[in-house]
């Protein structure tokens, strides 16, 4: 079965996935506030605040809040999903390298994959729990095309041709930084991102850059999208974006 069917097929990439734009996205943040790292305990009280806010909400945003479910959410800035195919897919990476390098989606297939199963936490409050990916990680491809000595962080692009994001190069050594091309078992689908994304494992999700294009090693840090809309550049679940590490 090839990928367009495969996303015909999954109700989470389509019916429960649904793409929401940049004003949803704030709004939705807003509010999610209230639920970020909570647990089951406190999912009850959660929702009826929020339930008290959507009473006073003209806006209908406060409904689009999933507090403690299990699917997922998709945000766009652009108002709707770019797609490349894994054929015509390339991932540049260049900047303070000594040797930059292109690689097609074939080529990361070739290289050590690696495994692992970690939450996805969203900054707007949702998370989805145990979630298995597959990719390369990410300092591997830096030991490969080999980081010079002025280098200080990474910036990338998505090809939806508007989203950017950033992480210190201490943060990109890190184990739990992929460079994902498998989600749920099966490809990355489009909606969620595919053919190839960014999971910043520890990070909230606006850090783990859908449809990933680019990325440059540079010499300082510069924010990312929302980073240059307010959202913290070091986005730390439960320690970032006026959260504490024990907020309860």
């Amino acid at each position: 079965m090839n990928q367009d069917a495969i996303e015909a097929l999954e109700p989470e990439f389509n019916q429960n996935a649904k793409p929401y734009g940049r004003r949803a996205f704030l709004g939705i943040a807003a509010l999610g506030s209230l639920g970020v790292v909570l647990g089951n305990r406190q999912a009850t009280a959660v929702k009826a605040t929020i339930g008290k806010v959507a009473i006073k909400d003209p806006t209908g945003i406060a409904k689009l809040l999933p507090i403690n479910d299990d699917r997922w959410t998709i945000f766009t800035v652009t108002g709707g999903y770019p797609k490349r195919s894994k054929a015509d897919y390339q991932l540049k990476i260049s900047g303070l390298v000594d040797r930059p390098l292109t690689l097609s989606y074939n080529d990361l297939l070739q290289r050590k994959a690696t495994s692992m199963t970690k939450d996805f936490q969203c900054v707007t409050g949702w998370r989805v729990d145990d979630v298995p990916w597959v990719g390369v990680l990410l300092r591997d491809l830096l030991d490969e095309v080999g980081v010079q000595s002025s280098a200080t962080a990474l910036r990338f692009t998505s090809f939806d041709g508007e989203y950017t994001e950033s992480l210190t190069l201490e943060q990109a050594y890190r184990p739990d930084m992929l460079v994902a091309y498998q989600l749920l078992g099966r490809d990355i689908t489009t909606a969620h991102g595919g053919p190839v994304r960014l999971y910043a494992a520890p990070m909230y999700g606006y850090k783990s850059i859908k449809w990933l294009e680019t990325i440059e090693v540079v010499d300082k840090v510069i924010p990312g999208y929302w980073e240059e809309r307010g959202y913290d550049i070091d986005a730390w679940v439960g320690g970032s974006n006026g959260l504490s590490d024990d907020p309860i």
